[in-house]
């Protein structure tokens, strides 16, 4: 299995139909051959994860399939649906080589055993406990401050399955040592990972690292 990752940016014009097609496209996904896992998503800038960070214009799609059925993937509706109405499509095949916690009550990725060097994708989200969403707010800032300053990291932009409580960013890395720099050395992530433990924000969470084996696009 591998997982890929597509977001597009539309056009103005389309935001209704953009709408319609998250609430109808993962049922034309399920009937695909090979998917096992699929997350619609839509996207932010990723510093403060509320409302305010959302970006109406960009959306994006999270799935889990088997190598023989990617060209089902490409040729479906579902995607053709996008290209029609986008003005920019980022794609990436990626390859997971860690994944902890779980995301809807499931482990979706299939994580193998490799050594790679190249570009690294990650991806974290949790589902934020109602109540705590205020605090967690107020520590988000300094955490993507030094996110989006971290050496090596290439992009990154919020992820979310829904305007406020299930959030998360998809970013891009040089190889995997800049990323454990700012997972395990960063001080600001460091008292975050502290503060979560104190704090139980979260009532699910995930960190998933990927392998990149190939990419389409520009993520914009």
């Amino acid at each position: 299995m591998i997982t890929v990752a597509y977001f597009w940016r539309i056009r103005k014009i389309y935001l209704p139909l953009a709408i319609i097609f998250m609430a109808t496209n993962r049922i034309l996904l399920s009937r695909l051959p090979g998917v096992s896992f699929i997350k619609l998503l839509g996207t932010g800038k990723g510093e403060s994860f509320t409302p305010k960070d959302a970006d109406q214009f960009r959306w994006g799609v999270v799935l889990t399939i088997r190598w023989d059925c990617l060209k089902d993937l490409e040729g479906s509706k579902v995607i053709k649906g996008w290209q029609s109405i986008c003005v920019n499509q980022y794609r990436a095949i990626l390859r997971p080589i860690s994944s902890h916690g779980l995301w809807s009550k499931q482990q979706p990725f299939d994580v193998e055993k490799f050594d790679w060097s190249g570009k690294i994708a990650a991806i974290t989200r949790a589902r934020i406990v109602w109540r705590k969403n205020l605090i967690f707010w107020r520590a988000v800032p300094p955490v993507t401050a030094s996110l989006h300053q971290s050496p090596g990291l290439l992009n990154a932009i919020g992820i979310g399955e829904a305007p406020v409580g299930l959030q998360g960013t998809f970013s891009l890395w040089e190889n995997a040592a800049a990323l454990r720099d700012f997972a395990y050395k960063g001080q600001a992530h460091a008292q975050a990972i502290k503060a979560t433990a104190e704090n139980k924000w979260y009532s699910e969470e995930l960190f998933a690292r990927f392998a990149v084996i190939e990419e389409q696009g520009v993520l914009a």
